[in-house]
């Protein structure tokens, strides 16, 4: 019988799983949707090495936190359509609160046991793969931790609770009110997500990657014709300004562009009640460095069920 796009379409929707997973489903059952749910559910893990080599770019980010520590953690697909599932948002979300009770690095909380299967997060997903029908991957996670203070989370495109597509961490190091602490970093957390800086402070910053824009700075400032002397402080200048774009300390705070983020904690520091400190920050974008193929998704359909 001929399998209509619209069919391999609801399956998709209905089971997250492949596109030509649901076009061999329907055509084993002749077109019975419940029949084709179930054939798929019973190939189960067996098809999981299959789908391995499949790009896994979507997904999402999730993020767990405690009194003084917060982390986030990356699980992709390679649909949308699973990011909507429950039970791999279920998923993602029991990942986070498992990366909380390790040191937070992408191999302990691959190594770690998921409460709900007893077996470590990476087989976890790795079982879970035959269940939904794609392939996914833990990819990532990272964790801050303060002595004393506060590490707020933020989720920037939410899908759900503590989940989206992107998560940032902000830790802030004090001895004042750690809800003020806490409510100032959620701030810069924000600002985070909004402008991607590259290090802390000037000092982190990739030296090779100060090394490549000084070098593009003094060719274009050479075209000048202007004396060394004078090209040396058109230069600094310039590093002056690229450290202000890409510095969090030194950026202008999205909140109140009229402050920089350091100036912004100074005035904090009268609700924290204390001297504070931001002491770190991860930002995970989902998918992000991972290569993809951009495709048309009602073309894919519709070159799916010629096949």
């Amino acid at each position: 019988m001929s399998i209509s796009a619209a069919q391999v379409k609801e399956l998709r929707e209905m089971t997250g799983a492949g596109m030509m997973d649901c076009k061999a489903a329907l055509a084993e059952t002749n077109g019975d949707m419940e029949a084709a749910v179930d054939w798929l559910r019973k190939k189960g893990i067996a098809k999981a090495d299959k789908k391995a080599g499949r790009t896994a770019a979507e997904g999402l980010i999730g993020v767990a936190s405690d009194a003084k520590s917060a982390v986030v953690v990356e699980v992709n697909s390679e649909t949308d359509f699973v990011a909507r599932n429950d039970s791999f948002q279920e998923m993602v979300r029991g990942i986070a609160k498992v990366a909380l009770g390790t040191d937070g690095s992408t191999a302990a909380v691959a190594a770690a046991t998921y409460p709900a299967t007893g077996k470590s997060v990476a087989d976890t997903v790795k079982d879970a793969v035959g269940t939904i029908g794609e392939n996914m991957s833990f990819r990532r996670s990272a964790k801050l931790t303060v002595a004393s203070g506060a590490v707020a989370t933020y989720i920037h495109n939410a899908a759900a609770d503590s989940l989206g597509k992107m998560g940032v961490l902000v830790a802030i190091e004090t001895t004042g009110n750690a809800d003020a602490a806490r409510a100032f970093a959620r701030q810069v957390a924000m600002h985070v997500a909004a402008t991607n800086p590259l290090a802390l402070t000037a000092e982190e910053v990739d030296p090779a990657v100060v090394a490549r824009e000084k070098d593009i700075f003094s060719d274009q400032a050479r075209q000048s014709g202007k004396p060394e002397a004078i090209i040396e402080k058109m230069v600094e200048g310039r590093l002056r300004k690229f450290y202000e774009e890409v510095v969090l300390l030194k950026q202008n705070f999205v909140i109140n562009p009229d402050l920089t983020v350091e100036k912004a904690l100074k005035d904090a520091e009268k609700e924290i009640g204390a001297a504070a400190k931001i002491t770190g920050f991860v930002r995970f974008a989902l998918g992000e460095g991972i290569e993809k193929e951009a495709t048309d998704f009602a073309a894919e359909v519709a070159a799916t069920v010629k096949r």
